[in-house]
């Protein structure tokens, strides 16, 4: 039998032993998709089996700036996507329809996809993406403009570099070396080269690792002086 001391030792040795099993699991890496349509719709992508979710960019006086909605299948494909820019009196209302996403109200199709839900064509833009062999959208290309994205390992969106003619911009993404923290980013723009702005973001996270608020500052270092802007996110996120 074992005496309570050695007990007691047994059970706390266990919870070590099972603490440090979760975190070497890590936290779960971003699917194709999400990665993807976070990169070309302009939202923070998320992690897990997440089933619908939010997220709302809100100025410092409190006034909704911009908000985006999507629903997900279990299999991680968007079966809806809505964007929002109030700032511009702008939106899109997008609902997955066989291989397109058509518009919600006018039922026109908007765009197609390839294999089961990822993007292939924006055909009234001209518009075609290309993916690597892990599926991820790595190159736009249209009639006088290429699209590059970067990605990290565990797919976490690191940019992208856009050539226009005679213009050059770059966004280059610098996520927090704490893995459950890709969130808390750094990202800087230049045009041709030369500074354009930057972004800071810092974040609350839940259990899955996904952010449910967050602190955004924007540096626009295109005009003299420069300009700065504050903006929190608010995000609600439902799990399978």
């Amino acid at each position: 039998m074992v005496n309570p001391l050695k007990k007691q030792l047994l059970v706390i040795s266990l919870a070590v032993l099972l603490a440090g099993c979760d975190d070497a699991k890590g936290p779960v890496s971003f699917t194709p998709e999400m990665a993807s349509f976070s990169n070309e719709f302009d939202f923070d992508p998320l992690r897990g089996p997440v089933k619908d979710f939010s997220q709302t960019l809100l100025n410092d006086k409190g006034e909704v700036t911009k908000r985006v909605t999507g629903t997900l299948s279990k299999e991680g494909c968007f079966d809806t996507l809505e964007l929002h820019d109030l700032e511009n009196n702008s939106g899109v209302s997008l609902v997955l329809n066989a291989n397109y996403y058509v518009d919600a109200d006018s039922q026109e199709k908007r765009l197609r996809l390839q294999g089961k839900c990822q993007l292939a064509e924006f055909p009234a833009a001209g518009v075609t993406w290309d993916t690597d062999d892990n599926g991820f959208v790595v190159l736009a290309r249209g009639k006088d403009m290429e699209v590059k994205y970067r990605y990290d390992e565990e797919g976490y969106p690191l940019g992208k570099s856009t050539t226009s003619k005679e213009e050059h911009l770059t966004v280059a993404s610098t996520p927090s070396k704490d893995k459950r923290k890709k969130l808390d980013y750094t990202a800087v723009s230049t045009l041709n080269d030369k500074p354009l702005g930057n972004v800071k973001q810092s974040c609350d996270y839940d259990s899955h690792d996904n952010p449910i608020s967050c602190s955004l500052v924007m540096i626009d270092n295109s005009v003299t002086p420069s300009v700065e802007r504050k903006f929190s996110i608010k995000n609600t996120i439902d799990y399978y």
